[in-house]
């Protein structure tokens, strides 16, 4: 009996030993594969990120790698560019984690966007779903927010941009402004991934400056956490912050088809980018429907689905003056001229000097709602919105489109 003991014991102790030693083995088989996966993802992205902090995203994982193709792997040489890293949850199997891309301005297409391009577009297309108020949420594309006062760069609940502008006693090669944008490529961004995403997107920009000649001071990362960016609409007539002026311009001038909802940003006089989203909630859509002509009624028709109704302004400021664009269908894009004003593709713009720089002030209207609200509106509304943030600003020589330039819509009915 005793015997048998002690061979029970002895088979339990060698059964012990070898699950030991292959769980060390296990062990040391992720560790190896984990050193594998970020030597992968920093030679993608030419060594600018913290290969250990992005495979920490998600929850940490073991395995991942970088694109294996060159458009999507990142030559600090040839900028700009972009990595991408996926996630390798099993052989075979990939799934999305990173981006970090890189743009400076000295390029010939814009850092920044305005218009009715499709790419603006800030909510989620709905057609096909049971989705009954396409305006509630800027699903799509909300407004992101400035990290502490703006100057170090924004940021969205799923990506980072961290702007760096090069001084002087930077190499002549050096762009005037840098946007360093580190993403996550999937859903349900926690609050500890977007804090790590700021921290990837500011060393990254740091290394990046220092490797091609940049002479830049960048701001450090605010000490409390970055909150979560806002993604539903409110009352337009409640409204505040970058958004305020258009509260107060309805105020003053009444509803009509104005947009009834709205979604503002912090204004803060040191940020360099300000914006204000605008919506056009169904209830308003059937009111202004009602005063549609009949061969006018599929713009409200498509507003309550496919093609909502939306303004966005956005004033830019200093060396992102000079970064702002739009697309031309058919042609090639166009870098607008700091000092000027005029409008184009569903973008109106107006300068100004503001602190002794360059400022661009602009509005954005979708698809169709320029043809509703009609010239008079949108000359007043963008007249009301420049005038109110240069005397925020206490901006000078504030140049304003003329009103021809404001496209002859289907309907001119005044609001």
């Amino acid at each position: 009996m005793r015997a048998g003991w002690i061979r029970l014991w002895q088979w339990t102790a060698c059964g012990g030993i070898g699950l030991s030693l292959y769980a060390g083995w296990l062990t040391f088989d992720d560790i190896r594969d984990r050193a594998s996966s970020e030597r992968d993802i920093s030679a993608a992205c030419d060594r600018l990120v913290s290969a250990a902090a992005v495979m920490d995203l998600q929850g940490g994982m073991v395995r991942a790698k970088g694109s294996d193709y060159d458009e999507f792997r990142l030559d600090v040489g040839e900028l700009p560019g972009s990595c991408t890293v996926y996630k390798v949850p099993g052989p075979g199997k990939t799934t999305g984690l990173f981006t970090l891309a890189v743009r400076g301005s000295d390029t010939s297409e814009p850092l920044h966007w305005i218009g009715d391009d499709n790419d603006l577009e800030p909510f989620r297309d709905s057609r096909g779903s049971q989705k009954s108020d396409v305006t509630a949420i800027a699903d799509r594309r909300p407004e992101p927010r400035p990290i502490g006062d703006g100057t170090l760069g924004r940021y969205g609940n799923w990506y980072t941009t961290i702007r760096a502008e090069c001084g002087p006693g930077s190499r002549a090669t050096a762009p005037k402004l840098l946007n360093v944008t580190a993403r996550a490529d999937y859903e349900d961004v926690s609050s500890a991934d977007r804090e790590r995403l700021a921290h990837i997107a500011r060393s990254a920009t740091e290394e990046l400056t220092d490797r091609i000649g940049c002479q830049s001071q960048l701001p450090a990362l605010p000490d409390h956490q970055l909150a979560s960016v806002p993604s539903d609409l409110r009352p337009a007539q409640a409204t505040d912050g970058s958004c305020r002026w258009f509260a107060r311009h309805i105020e003053e001038r009444g509803q009509g088809r104005l947009p009834d909802r709205a979604l503002a940003a912090p204004a803060l006089d040191a940020s360099p980018i300000e914006s204000c989203l605008l919506a056009v909630s169904p209830d308003q859509v059937g009111r202004i429907a009602d005063g549609l002509h009949d061969d006018e009624h599929d713009y409200a028709r498509s507003a309550l689905t496919h093609s909502p109704w939306w303004l966005r302004t956005v004033s830019y400021f200093g060396a992102e003056a000079r970064t702002v664009g739009y697309d031309v269908l058919g042609g090639e894009d166009k870098i607008i001229t700091a000092g000027t004003a005029g409008h184009a593709s569903g973008a109106w713009w107006a300068s100004s000097i503001c602190d002794g720089k360059p400022a661009l002030h602009t509005l954005s209207s979708s698809y169709t709602y320029d043809n509703v609200l009609g010239p008079r509106t949108l000359s007043a509304l963008f007249r009301a919105y420049v005038d109110d943030i240069t005397k925020r600003r206490g901006c000078t020589h504030v140049t304003y489109p003329d009103t021809k330039d404001f496209r002859a819509p289907l309907s001119t009915t005044p609001y």
